[in-house]
């Protein structure tokens, strides 16, 4: 551990496993930040790409929810790529990590960072665990550890096990579990049962000046991933 180190800033793995902006801000800063917020953040703004829309940082945050857009936006102030991960595009969101840490041609950090539930709209605090985002987070662990990038620190490697035990029963978790239970409550199943499906997406969302555009098309547009 180096002069500068703390005890939980995860500094000496490059793969890191953290909850909400406190734990964000608990972290040694990342090259990139993945921001995992399955229901509905992550999700939705991963359909809106698919749809071919960008998506504006701030009208995601009121449409479908404050949790993951808060992280997202803490995360940018560091300097961090962003990038929104679900199970949808888990292995999407490996294959732009590992096309950025090309680019730059040395290694690059990644902190994950599992949204989950907090109170009011500017606090940081994580207040429950959230299901969703624990497998969501563990399938971007995973993928990213397919491709080689699985120098993982502790957090991020039981994170990366609990989907991979889990992986089977994903379906049925998010439909059982609290946020699953409150939105199907507001006739939302169709919308959890789609967020359970892993890989079904390519699309990865990457901040850029408060938007969202998919990573593919920055590349496309000459600028890093």
């Amino acid at each position: 551990m180096s002069a500068h180190a703390q005890p939980f800033d995860q500094q000496r793995y490059q793969v890191r496993f953290e909850w909400g902006a406190d734990g964000l801000a608990r972290l040694d800063p990342a090259d990139i930040v993945v921001v995992v917020d399955v229901l509905r953040f992550s999700s939705a703004v991963v359909d809106e790409l698919d749809a071919g829309e960008p998506v504006a940082l701030d009208a995601a945050a009121h449409a479908v929810s404050l949790n993951g857009a808060l992280v997202a936006e803490r995360a940018a102030e560091t300097g961090a790529l962003v990038m929104l991960g679900c199970l949808r595009n888990a292995a999407a969101v490996a294959d732009a990590v590992l096309a950025e840490q090309a680019r730059r041609g040395a290694r690059t950090s990644v902190a994950v960072i599992a949204a989950g539930e907090r109170s009011g709209p500017n606090a940081g605090a994580v207040v429950r665990f959230a299901v969703e985002d624990q497998l969501g987070a563990g399938a971007v662990i995973d993928a990213l550890g397919g491709r080689g990038i699985d120098h993982t620190s502790p957090e991020a490697a039981a994170a990366c096990e609990a989907f991979r035990g889990l992986r089977g029963a994903v379906r049925h978790l998010l439909t059982a579990a609290g946020s699953g239970q409150e939105l199907l409550e507001r006739g939302l199943r169709d919308e959890v049962l789609a967020a359970a499906e892993l890989d079904a997406s390519t699309s990865v969302p990457v901040l850029r000046d408060g938007v969202f555009v998919s990573a593919e098309s920055s590349r496309r547009g000459g600028s890093r991933v």
